[in-house]
This record gives C-alpha cells, structure tokens and sequence, in this order.
C-alpha cells in the first residue's frame, strides 16, 4: 500500500534530511512510503483517566501496522481536572487551548497524513477535538473508556457520593473512619470518573460527533472492548486516509447541532458550553451557538438520568446498551445523514443497538423528564447568557429570589462560607472567575461545600462567571456572560440587592434600574493582578475570546 506522495516528500534537500533522519533511528525505506500516521497521546502518570493510554495507543498502532500505515507517537499535556485542586494554581481550561496548539505544531510541523488522538478527560478530549478542526486533517479520536465503581462496606459506590461528603465530614457530622474509607475506596483505577462529569460527557460528544468508534464513549477503561476499538480505529484512519475523510468532513454544523442534542438527552457537563462552541469555532463555524442549546433545550427530553443528578452510574448506562443504544433512541431528532469516522453514516452506525434497559435509557415517549439537561438563562444580569444545569435543581428553587452576598473570588467565597456569613436564602455571587478574570476557575469547591450545609443548599443561589464541574448541582448558575472582568453586571452588583431566577422561564434578573446599572458601570474598575501570576496565564488572558464563542484564542 502507498500513498500519494506530497511535495514535502519531493526530492530536496529538506525532505532527504528528514529520510535520513528517519532511516537513522531504524525505520526501512519500505516504512517511508506508507500512510505516516500521528499517534497523538495524553498518557501520563499524574492523570487516572489517561493513565492507562500508553497501553491503548499500542493497539492502536498495532491496526495502523496492519492496514498498511505508519505509526508515530507523540504527546499533548493531560491536565486532570481532579488532580489541580481547582485553585489557586487552576490551568485546567488554559491547558486546552495550549492542547490544540500542540496538536497543530506536533502535526502539521510533521506533515502527518492522519492521525489517532487518544484522551479522556475534561479539557483534553475538547483540545485534541479542537486541533483536530483547526488542521482538518483525517482524523479518528479513541477516548479512555469509564472508570470502574469502587467497592466500599460491601457497595458499590460512584464517586461524586464520596464528594458529596467534604462538606458533612468538614462540619463534624460524620464519622471520620467512614469519610476516609469512602474516600480511599470510591474511585476506580483508570478512566473518566464514573458519573456525567466532563470528562464522559466530552468523550459523548465525541461519539456524537461521529469522531470515534461507534460505543466508545460508553465502554469501561479495564474492557477488553477498549483494545479491540484502538485497533479497530488504528485499521480504519488508513481507510479514511486513502479516502481523503478529514477531520471538517465529519465535525459538520449538524453534526455539532447532534451533540448538542445529546448533551441535553443525558443531562451533561455545563461546561460543553464552552467547548462545543470552541470546537464549532476552530472548524470555521461562528453562528450563535448558545442559540442552539437553548433551541435543543426545548427540543430535548432526558432520557438518561445519570449522576449525580441521577440514581445511575456509567457502569448502568453500559449495560443498558450504552451510546449507540441512547443515540437510536435519539435518531429521530438527530440528523442521522451525518458522516462519521467508520466511513458510515450516524443512521448506519447505531441501526442494529438495542436498549436492555429502558429505566435507565429512556425512550422519546417515556422521558425521564421533558425538562432539559441544560439550559439558558437571560435578562438583564446576564445578557450574553448564563448556564444552568436544570436536572440538577431542587424542585423548591425552580423559582427563586434572594438577597447578594458578593464575594469577588473563590478563596473569599469559601472563607465567608467556612465562617458563617452565608445565610439561607441568600443569592451568593462568585465572581471573578471568569476568562478574564480567572482563566475559567470552577466554583465547584465551594458548590461540593456548601452541598453539605443541607439548609444552605436547599435554600440558595450560587451565581458566577466561573465554569462549574460536570458533578454540579443545587441552584448553581454558572458562565454569567458577559464576565465581571469585562464590566458585565455581575461586576455591579452591591451587597443586598435583590436577585431573581425563574428557570421554567429562563430568567435572571438584578432588581436595579437601567439608570442605576449605568451609573455603577461609569465607576467600574478593575485590573489583572499579572505580577501575581507566570507568563502563560497572562498570555491567556491577554488572547482568549469570549465565553459564547468558546473561548478559543481571538
């Protein structure tokens, strides 16, 4: 098998430099005129749900060997969303963009002919997805399979519980060998964490997309079908190099329309607000983005209630029959005409999945719910938008209207709240946090905390310009748009006012005169604190676009 030669393989002095090159670290003659294919891996030892990546990569390029290609492997950063502590140092979204820019110079700097990405985790799968878009190239992405459940006390337990309890055992309400045991026992050994965090609700979208295999997305990390569809996928980007498939083929404006309906029929991560619209806008699509998950909201019931707004684990979604069973069930909104990585269409990829139980996934006449996954609330606090996630939401907030507790950052908001200034009731402003302001700093530390204070959450709002974690729940609205640090009007907010949020209504309003809200943006002021922070977060700040657009460098 051959491919067809391009001009950087053309006889010259740069192109019999890099034969030479190649030929001195042992490749053949005969290896150089197969497919070159990049091995784009995330594996490291620092990343549970990547760490088992260099074993799934040599399956990969098993398949690759097998169809004719060539093999090569090279890295990206594989930040875990878990293991950076979410603040002070938190470079979990920044790590995204510099992910795709890695892609485009690993890649195009090697005039690969394809490649297989391999990732699991929150920013990681959307920055390789990205780079992907960006250098539109053919390209198949294997991403790591769930974490297995961990076993404590004789149960099964799913992570996020084991979460839930920071704030009980902080407050002395549990007992302390308990908490420890659950916590050492409630994650498995590698893979996305076993609820609709980010990590499983990107690597969904990819599925969705119709950039991995069929079922990937629903496959357990210690599965023997997580080898056989590495290998699977190392056999078939050949097959798209030699048909010319790219990457922009596939990530199509419908097809991003289709993970964003599957986003609400699971209730997934918030924060694919920020990275679909990131991945549309690297594949050359700027439309109104949020307008569609607000269209799809309306449009899409839940048929998967997953945790931790829901009773059931991703192991539970496996056996129920997994992604191609749930997308089937979805077809008929979805476009099912969309091309994907197998050389089939969408349609042809799910056709003979079967659902084996219909608790878990649902039907689009017996929804979990019609309410939406997600949704999207305006008025006048957030202009651009604000994100809510809606299956997470006690039924008593619904409908909410409270007094501003302002705290600006999230080291203030945790002390107000470790110190008892956060009252029932209160509307509690985070803010700060944003792009901008914070590179996209998640408030989910302060969320899980004040989740074990049950009179504060059943009775507050949490409202920021800060992303939350796939695991967020309660009354929390987060990527108020446009942020703080802009002058939106989160950033006018004074202590006291009164803040309301309908969320059958998609509202959210500061009980402030128009007059008044000018006035206050008059004497708005604030600055980056850039002295406090290294180059790469300043370059960030100074380069990254808004919220609604993703993010992406402007």
């Amino acid at each position: 098998m051959s491919r067809q030669l391009r001009s950087q393989w053309e006889f010259g002095e740069a192109s019999e430099c890099r034969r030479g090159l190649m030929l001195g670290m042992g490749y053949s003659e005969e290896e150089l005129k197969r497919p070159l294919i990049g091995i784009v891996n995330s594996w490291n030892e620092y990343n549970p749900g990547h760490v088992h990546l260099r074993q799934v990569a040599e399956r990969v390029k098993a398949g690759v060997r097998e169809a004719g290609g060539l093999p090569v492997e090279v890295m990206t950063t594989g930040i875990c969303d878990g293991m950076v502590l979410k603040d002070p140092r938190y470079i979990e979204v920044p790590s995204r963009n510099s992910i795709a820019d890695q892609v485009e110079m690993t890649v195009e700097g090697n005039f690969f002919d394809g490649m297989v990405m391999l990732s699991t985790c929150d920013s990681i799968v959307p920055g390789h997805l990205m780079g992907a878009a960006r250098i539109n190239i053919p390209t198949i992405l294997v991403t790591g399979g769930y974490m297995p459940l961990g076993q404590c006390r004789g149960k099964e337990v799913i992570h996020i519980h084991a979460q839930d309890k920071v704030g009980t055992a902080k407050a002395g309400k549990m007992d302390m060998d308990e908490y420890n045991e659950l916590i050492a026992k409630s994650w498995g050994i590698c893979g996305a964490c076993t609820s609709m965090t980010t990590a499983n609700s990107m690597c969904m979208i990819a599925e969705a997309l119709g950039m991995t295999m069929p079922g990937n997305a629903s496959v357990s990390a210690v599965s023997s079908q997580l080898y056989l569809m590495a290998y699977q996928a190392g056999l078939q980007i050949v097959s798209l190099v030699e048909q010319d498939i790219k990457a922009r083929d596939i990530i199509t404006v419908e097809a991003l329309k289709n993970a964003i309906k599957l986003d609400m029929a699971v209730a997934a991560s918030s924060n694919l607000i920020l990275h679909i619209p990131a991945i549309a806008n690297e594949a050359g699509y700027d439309l109104p983005w949020w307008k569609y998950f607000d269209e799809a909201s309306a449009e899409v019931p839940l048929l998967s209630h997953l945790a931790p707004s829901g009773p059931y684990s991703l192991k539970d979604f496996d056996l129920a029959g997994g992604m191609t069973a749930i997308l089937k069930e979805l077809l008929p909104l979805l476009n099912g005409k969309c091309m994907t990585v197998t050389g089939n269409t969408l349609e042809e990829n799910v056709k003979s999945a079967v659902t084996y139980n219909r608790e878990v996934i649902r039907s689009l006449d017996n929804p979990v719910m019609k309410e939406p996954g997600i949704g999207v609330l305006y008025g006048n606090l957030a202009p651009e938008g604000s994100i809510i996630k809606i299956a997470a939401v006690p039924e008593q907030l619904m409908k909410f209207k409270g007094a501003a507790r302002v705290l600006d950052g999230l080291q203030e908001g945790l002390d107000a709240l470790r110190g008892g200034k956060i009252h029932p009731g209160d509307a509690i402003i985070i803010r700060f946090l944003g792009l901008r302001g914070r590179f996209g700093t998640t408030a989910f530390t302060f969320q899980e905390e004040l989740k074990g204070i049950p009179e504060l959450y059943n009775s507050c709002a949490i409202i920021t310009d800060g992303r939350f974690s796939g695991g967020t729940s309660g009354l929390s609205v987060g990527y108020v748009s446009p942020e703080a640090a802009l002058a939106g009007p989160l950033g006018l907010v004074k202590e006291g006012d009164m803040i309301e949020i309908d969320i059958k209504e998609r509202k959210i309003h500061l009980d402030i005169s128009e007059e008044e809200m000018n006035a206050r943006a008059k004497d708005f002021h604030w600055e980056f604190p850039e002295s406090e922070y290294p180059r790469f977060l300043n370059l960030f700040v100074k380069n990254v676009g808004s919220m609604a657009k993703g993010g992406i460098w402007e």
